[in-house]
Order: C-alpha cells, then sequence, then structure tokens
C-alpha cells in the first residue's frame, strides 16, 4: 500500500468476478459514470481519465434533482495493471486502492487520508457505499 497519513481510513469489498473485469470496471470512464454515487438520489454524468501516471483524472457527481454537485479530481500517482492505483486528490489527500485475487473473487481495498470537514465515520460511510455500489455493477454486468 502506499504511504498515507496516520489517520488514513480504509474499506474494502470482494467482488465475484474475474481481476481484469474488476479492474477495466474500475478504471474506464464509460464504467465509472455507472457505479460512482452512494446512492440512489445521486449520480455520475461525466467521468474522465489520462489513466497513466501523472495523468490526471476527473468525475462529475450530481444530485438528481440538480440541488448540488461537485467535480472529483485527482492525478495518478502510482499505477501497478490489476494491482494497485494509487493517486493524489486534487485537495492534496492522498488515496491508494489495491485489487487482490481470492478463492472468492477480488478483493478491492481503498485506502484514503480523510478530508477534515465531516466526521470519519460519515467519510466511511459515504466511500464505503460507492464501492458497494461498484461491487453491485460489476457483478451483474
Amino acid at each position: 500500500m502506499e504511504t498515507l497519513s496516520s489517520n488514513s481510513i480504509t474499506i474494502s469489498t470482494t467482488v465475484n468476478a474475474p481481476v481484469d473485469k474488476v479492474w477495466n470496471c474500475f478504471n474506464t470512464p464509460a464504467h465509472i459514470t455507472q457505479w460512482c454515487f452512494a446512492s440512489e438520489d445521486w449520480h455520475a454524468p461525466a467521468a474522465s481519465s489520462d489513466f497513466v501516471i501523472g495523468g490526471k483524472s476527473n468525475i462529475r457527481m450530481e444530485a438528481k434533482d440538480g440541488s448540488f454537485g461537485f467535480d472529483f479530481g485527482w492525478t495518478f500517482d502510482n499505477i501497478i495493471p490489476l494491482k494497485l492505483v494509487a493517486y493524489t486528490m486534487e485537495d492534496g489527500r492522498k488515496a491508494a486502492v489495491t485489487f487482490q485475487e481470492t478463492d472468492a473473487g477480488v478483493t478491492v481495498t481503498e485506502q484514503f487520508d480523510p478530508e477534515q470537514e465531516n466526521p470519519h465515520d460519515m467519510q466511511r460511510a459515504g466511500w464505503q457505499s460507492i464501492l458497494d455500489n461498484f461491487r453491485k455493477y460489476v457483478e451483474s454486468h
């Protein structure tokens, strides 16, 4: 795992699918827009990615009723195909995502530095909801 702050948050899920499918769905903008939201009243209408070390990516997240939205952007720090994606968010926080093949499928583990505005439990729950949506999307796609 990449070096993150001592108070980083870790979440994970196991996806019942081959690692190449899990990797592709996690890192391809056309797939990202289908799963990257924490609840059914939100969506991700746009995503872009220059999927190389030093490349930039962005996901637009919005409430479906148009009441709120934001861009979530980052720069890739490290990419090890089918194993690791590490990045630095636009606000300087770090994150790393690992992909581990197991007998049950692929365990996807995200570790991220929390922001300071919201409680850690709220951040953990939101990121976990997004990761759970990812698992559901991949398994049904």
